[in-house]
């Protein structure tokens, strides 16, 4: 890979100030964890994006699509070839009971933009981190609602550099994850189907439930947010709690004592501490009850060498 064509190749793509080069992706992770990404990009189009696309196929470079790094482990050798970070693309738009959210739009954005819109319906979503990109990749949810109740329709872009519009039958949104998820497609923008209301009610409900996540959640440390899928029958966090592992801490990663469900970083953590980690509990959670915990956060990257 000669990375200095590939620079210059980007810069027929994208300003040369949305290009980073040997970028230490820590100061891009919820957990602040990670190595350097080659090249890290900031597009702010859908066409940017799109070209991005058409030249990693062509000149077959590694494309990893970050998003807000909310639900993510980026290893300690970081990414190799380009990295895309949709942060710039933030635009929200609301008409009548509908909202329409670029992908790098902060969910918590969204859910606070429909507030001001006496709109109902994303409420459940005013403490959940990471873009509206990563929401519908992995069809995020908390307090009993979930982003495909209220998605009608999305955006996305093919590996192949192909846009999609697609309805929310499409989207075959499960239990943390979706077609976009299944297909490897890039989210570019997502419409909301939602219910009027009044400013007082939606606020109410919001405020109810960011009094629940702060109360129960760690929210003093970094980290990547609840580790594990939901096994059925069980609940990840009270499997974790019952193995007797609240507190456990390898390197600066620790299982949370305030939420068993959650591993933070409490002092300078590697990715190899977390992973460790991850990998120790499902060990002990499958020798004490059986139970296979699988995770819901994404692990990419490369080891150090």
């Amino acid at each position: 890979m000669d990375k200095k064509k590939i620079f210059h190749d980007l810069q027929t793509i994208l300003s040369i100030d949305n290009i980073k080069e040997n970028e230490p992706l820590k100061n891009y992770t919820y957990t602040k964890l990670g190595g350097k990404a080659d090249f890290l990009l900031f597009p702010t189009t859908y066409e940017e994006v799109q070209k991005i696309i058409q030249y990693t196929k062509k000149h077959s470079v590694p494309l990893t699509i970050l998003g807000h790094g909310a639900n993510v482990i980026v290893k300690d050798g970081g990414i190799r070839g380009v990295v895309v970070n949709l942060s710039n693309m933030l635009s929200l738009t609301c008409r009548d009971d509908q909202i329409t959210a670029q992908s790098g739009a902060s969910i918590i954005d969204v859910s606070k933009f429909a507030l001001q819109h006496e709109l109902s319906g994303l409420e459940f979503a005013c403490g959940i981190p990471g873009s509206v990109g990563g929401a519908l990749y992995m069809n995020a949810g908390a307090y009993g609602g979930e982003i495909s109740d209220v998605l009608l329709r999305a955006v996305v872009l093919t590996n192949e550099g192909e846009i999609l519009h697609l309805e929310k039958a499409d989207l075959k949104a499960e239990y943390r994850t979706s077609t976009i998820a299944k297909m490897g497609y890039i989210a570019l923008e997502a419409t909301f189907q939602l219910k009027k209301d009044t400013y007082e009610h939606i606020k109410g409900k919001m405020d109810d439930l960011t009094e629940q996540r702060e109360s129960k959640q760690p929210l003093e440390y970094p980290s990547c947010g609840s580790v594990f899928k939901r096994p059925p029958g069980y609940f990840a966090g009270k499997l974790i709690q019952d193995s007797g592992l609240q507190g456990k801490q390898i390197g600066g990663a620790q299982i949370s004592t305030k939420h068993a469900g959650f591993m933070v970083n409490v002092d300078q953590a590697t990715a190899t501490d977390y992973i460790n980690l991850i990998q120790f509990a499902q060990a002990t959670v499958k020798e004490k009850f059986g139970v296979d915990l699988e995770t819901e956060v994404r692990i990419i990257g490369e080891d150090v060498e």
